[in-house]
């Protein structure tokens, strides 16, 4: 029993460890490339991972950093501003470099919205981790849980899409776009309180 037990872990590894070689390629990633890659059937595959965008999600999971990782290098910042410019561009450039695997993930919670998301979520971390030095207070609570939804809105693969695919901006125009625009938004609420 432990012996198959240890197999099927070995296959769902070697499924998630082929994913994960694949993602960070930016090419078009499919349920077929990942079961050639892992040396498994696309049925055993599908037994593992319901859907491509179950197994890209949890294999993007494990290639992004944590918000913390994401943010170590303006840990010593305490400017919020500049803060929100990094997180942005920490996100988007993995949107970017791993486009293909979002954009599954992406359509598959647009197909069945009343499912749980594959989507991983990442910038509500982002952005808490970004905020994390302004002071909460009861004076200004709201007008910061207004920002972080305001942030929620730019800081995401779907307004890096809208730049590149709609507006033509290539991938470094439109991060740039969408970080000049959150800066825009959190001086705009921060000196609001000021």
């Amino acid at each position: 029993m432990a012996t198959r037990v240890n197999q099927r872990e070995r296959t769902r590894l070697a499924i998630l460890d082929a994913a994960r070689a694949l993602v960070p390629t930016g090419d078009e990633v499919t349920m077929p490339m990942v079961a050639a890659a892992a040396r498994v059937s696309e049925a055993t595959a599908y037994r593992y991972f319901p859907d491509l965008a179950s197994l890209l999600a949890e294999a993007i999971g494990q290639l992004w950093p944590t918000a913390a990782e994401a943010m170590r290098p303006v840990s010593h910042v305490d400017d919020p501003v500049e803060r929100v410019a990094h997180a942005v561009r920490a996100m988007l450039s993995d949107v970017r470099d791993q486009q293909s695997a979002v954009r599954v993930m992406m359509a598959a919670a647009i197909v069945k919205p009343h499912h749980p998301s594959p989507r991983p979520a990442r910038r509500f971390a982002l952005i808490d981790e970004a905020l994390a030095p302004v002071e909460v207070t009861a004076a200004n609570r709201r007008r910061i849980a207004q920002l972080k939804r305001d942030l929620a809105i730019v800081v995401s693969a779907e307004a890096y899409f809208n730049l590149t695919d709609l507006c033509g901006l290539t991938p470094n125009q439109a991060i740039a776009s969408v970080v000049a625009t959150a800066r825009t938004l959190t001086q705009a609420a921060l000196a609001t309180g000021q």
